[in-house]
């Protein structure tokens, strides 16, 4: 066999290696060892990931610095859950209250660990940036591949910089909502917080997370690794200041486990499902890690164990900080009366009768914000670039570079930056455009991680035999719990919070979402259906 890789050659959407059947066939695929090429076949010797990479199409143009803790860290930092449960604390206290808050917390956690584990046997067979896109394009009936993997690399994309837009831009709100504990003398909020205002503090912080993530690329490791420290000494402070002091007193057990408060209008039913949305938005970033797999040493067996393993330490971290809060939760329609809409510095104020102490407090989860968006950043920016270098998006040839000094695709993290700034403006016209970017997020995301597995399904799962991460009969299971997910997510989230609906309240996510979604299909068929060729594809037959 002789190979048609030119190490020298410029990636692009159809270089691949034409390998033997061997690669590929049922049960003699362990891991990235067993696919070792030799010299003569792609003229250079190759790291194991790398040549794996190779077979999969693409050469490797990005550092592999990550080891099995640092991508699992990353993979936490992306969730930051005590931060993104903080931001979107409303949702249950509307539809829910307590139940919502930490029984909705615990349920879809543990629907997202059927997630994690669902798409890390899928990534174990096919460890690419380009992440679900890639898999759903291989896993997907030949007729409409093309089309489907279309839809899945622009959900993709659109949900990792959508979902790292809500972090920021939910960032720039939780500060205003954690300055707000002071008051002046006639008990009015100290910040006005106007749309200009909030707007300023998330262009700073999307600048901030930019900057970091393209000029300390090297260094990123270590800020994931800090980020953990910082989690676990955060959240012990805020436990022992809120259930040591509870200046207001503690709830009763009974309320806290198992009281239900429903001020949404909605049916009760339903309401503890819209309450679902903070836990959906906090578990949602999961997948995006899969999109560092060009950056791990060994991304077939570290990149599924980090995926599964976080979602599992994001539950148990979820609970110790969500327990503690609702114990010492004041009155729920206070709270939701805040004009400032972020219930966490009020709960902190409440609990330590310090506003000083409360925003001290307050402090550890902005930081955990910035990590995480600088962590989202950089895997939108992968995102992005792994989707240009198949020809996807309009000007791949610009997005699809690797900046040679910094070592980092710099023009197409450029190009989310751009994408998030733009919508971001959209605030200014509604103050409901952060509801409607954390929700429409969750969709873009939820559809994304759907079609791999859905595909995976339809073909028996036989891509998955003898794959690194093999879960067996489990993983079926997983399998169906996340298509059952997906299923009831998606018009879930384009649902107003409460009614009856105001222009404040309605949710914005399914206009946006349909808007999105219309924009992809015209472009297919205008210009993708005979331009866009999809992944590298001539040994995809060998996989069907």
């Amino acid at each position: 066999m002789t190979s048609s890789y030119d190490p020298n050659a410029t990636s692009g959407p159809h270089q691949s290696d034409t390998m033997p059947d061997s690669h590929f066939k049922k049960g003699t695929y362990k891991d990235e060892s067993d696919l070792t090429l030799h010299d003569s076949e792609v003229g250079s010797s190759k790291a194991p990931a790398d040549n794996m990479l190779v077979v999969l199409g693409y050469q490797s143009e990005l550092a592999r610095t990550r080891s099995t803790l640092q991508v699992a860290f990353m993979s936490f930092v992306l969730s930051s859950i005590p931060f993104g449960l903080s931001t979107t604390f409303s949702y249950p206290l509307v539809g829910g209250g307590p139940a919502a808050i930490i029984w909705g917390w615990v349920g879809v956690s543990l629907i997202i660990v059927c997630v994690a584990v669902s798409l890390g046997e899928i990534t174990s067979v096919y460890p690419t940036a380009g992440g679900v896109y890639y898999q759903a394009y291989m896993l997907s009936p030949p007729g409409c591949r093309k089309l489907l993997a279309w839809i899945c690399g622009w959900s993709y994309t659109l949900g990792n910089v959508i979902i790292t837009l809500a972090v920021n831009f939910g960032l720039a709100l939780f500060i205003g909502g954690c300055v707000n504990i002071f008051k002046d003398s006639e008990g009015n909020n100290v910040f006005a917080a106007e749309p200009y205002q909030i707007f300023l503090i998330f262009l700073a912080i999307t600048l901030l997370c930019n900057a970091v993530s393209s000029l300390g690329n090297k260094w990123l490791p270590i800020l994931d690794t800090f980020a953990i420290f910082w989690t676990f000494a955060g959240v012990l402070a805020i436990i022992v200041c809120v259930l040591a002091i509870a200046k207001e007193g503690r709830n009763s057990s009974r309320y806290v486990w198992g009281g239900f408060v429903n001020d949404s209008g909605w049916t009760d039913g339903w309401a503890f499902c819209v309450g679902l949305l903070q836990a959906a938005y906090a578990t949602s970033a999961t997948g995006m890690v899969i999109s560092m797999c060009e950056e791990v040493k060994q991304p077939s067996t570290q990149v599924p164990k980090a995926l599964v393993g976080t979602v599992l330490l994001n539950l148990v971290a979820g609970v110790v900080f969500l327990v503690p809060l609702v114990y010492v939760l004041p009155d729920i329609a206070a709270l939701l009366a805040d004009p400032s809409g972020q219930p966490v510095p009020a709960i902190l104020a409440s609990a330590v009768g310090s506003k000083g102490g409360a925003f001290a407090l307050t402090i550890p989860l902005i930081v955990l914000g910035i990590i995480c968006g600088i962590g989202c950043t950089t895997a939108a920016s992968r995102c992005t670039w792994a989707f240009s270098r198949d020809g996807a998006i309009p000007g791949s040839h610009l997005w699809k570079q690797v900046n040679p000094t910094l070592g980092v695709p710099l023009n197409a993290m450029m190009l989310s930056m751009i994408v998030q700034i733009a919508l971001g403006c959209i605030y200014f016209g509604s103050a409901a455009a952060y509801n409607a970017f954390s929700g429409v997020g969750v969709i873009f995301l939820t559809v994304s991680y759907a079609i791999p597995i859905f595909a995976s399904m339809l073909n028996n799962r036989k891509q998955l035999v003898g794959a690194p991460f093999h879960m067996g009969a489990f993983g079926a299971f997983c399998n169906w719990i996340s298509i059952g997910w997906s299923l009831l997510a998606v018009p879930l989230f384009c649902m107003p919070s409460a009614i009856p609906v105001t222009l404040n309240s309605m949710n914005y996510a399914s206009a946006v979402y349909a808007g999105f979604m219309l924009i992809v299909m015209v472009w297919y068929y205008a210009w993708g259906r005979k331009n866009y060729q999809g992944p590298p594809q001539e040994d995809h037959e060998i996989l069907q």
